[in-house]
């Protein structure tokens, strides 16, 4: 019998993981994830046989995450999971990576799984050995993997490209999906949702703010993130970002992103994050300058959800 936490994943920050605050960026969490979620799926009978055979694999549908220390290049990284819920048609994973070097809890993840059909992109029904399998892994969520600034009501339904724009939420990214940020199945990786809302805030920042600029020590980090993940896009697709602030408190602001199918106006995925001012040179939250939060207070958007 397994017994969780099990150990799926085992590496280290490589240099062009990190981004222009020197920390290993927020899509590269969600990568390692993602290859944590496909080595847990070898301890559920459904495995690289199991998908090439059955043409279906296990897929994040919502992602509850907590980044807890930032983790800078050469970091020796590992990961284990266990499982919070089993349903017929879902499972709930819990994931935690850790940093081999000092024991520290670098990230947790909890997130909705389904077994999905490649080729249609709908859900089917868990196989009984991966149920059996799932139940072996029973575990607990910890305290550090709860919930913290975000509220975790249900979803609201899925916004359109004209709801957006009628609330004044703001453009932050454009583009094309590209195959380089699509998995190996060509569709739009996991990473890649992550990695477009992390590239358009420099887009929002700029809306924000105007003209004034902020001290050049001071940078941002994410502490927590909610996705829902609605639809699925390829390599081709058109994709557009519109973004706004949820809330601000004197360390925090909490984004929302909404990210569309430009070709059509409906929701690809919804996001919260709630994130802070980091001080490059303490490596440590601050309160935002006074001009920050003004800027800030630009933006807000009531009404804005996840």
């Amino acid at each position: 019998m397994i017994s969780a936490p099990l150990e799926v994943y085992r590496n280290s920050v490589q240099t062009w993981e990190t981004d222009q605050m020197g920390h290993m960026n927020v899509q590269f969490y969600v990568d390692k994830s993602a290859i944590a979620l496909a080595v847990l799926s070898h301890y559920l009978d459904l495995g690289p046989a199991y998908v090439r055979t059955e043409n279906a694999r296990l897929v994040p549908r919502g992602h509850h995450i907590r980044f807890l220390r930032e983790q800078l290049p050469g970091a020796p990284l590992k990961m284990v999971s266990g499982i919070l819920d089993v349903q017929a048609d879902s499972l709930q994973v819990y994931q935690e990576m850790t940093n081999v070097d000092n024991g520290e809890v670098a990230a947790t993840f909890s997130t909705e799984v389904q077994l999905i059909d490649l080729a249609s992109r709908t859900a089917r029904p868990l196989p009984q050995a991966a149920l059996d399998a799932a139940q072996n892994l029973r575990m607990e969520l910890p305290p550090h993997a709860a919930p913290r600034g975000l509220d975790m009501q249900p979803l609201r339904p899925s916004p359109t490209l004209a709801e957006a724009e009628s609330l004044g939420m703001l453009p932050t990214y454009h583009g094309q999906v590209t195959p380089a940020m699509c998995d190996t199945d060509g569709w739009l990786a996991t990473r890649s949702y992550m990695g477009i809302v992390s590239d358009a805030v420099p887009n929002l920042m700029a809306h924000a703010r105007g003209s004034e600029r902020p001290p050049s020590h001071i940078g941002g980090a994410a502490l927590e993130y909610r996705f829902a993940y609605r639809r699925s896009l390829r390599a081709g697709d058109l994709v557009t970002l519109r973004s706004g602030i949820k809330q601000l408190a004197p360390k925090t602001h909490t984004f929302v992103h909404w990210l569309f199918d430009l070709s059509t106006g409906e929701a690809v995925a919804t996001a919260e994050v709630v994130a802070i001012m980091l001080d490059l040179k303490a490596r440590r939250a601050v309160e935002a300058p006074a001009e920050v939060k003004t800027a800030l207070e630009r933006i807000l958007i009531p009404g804005a959800s996840i």
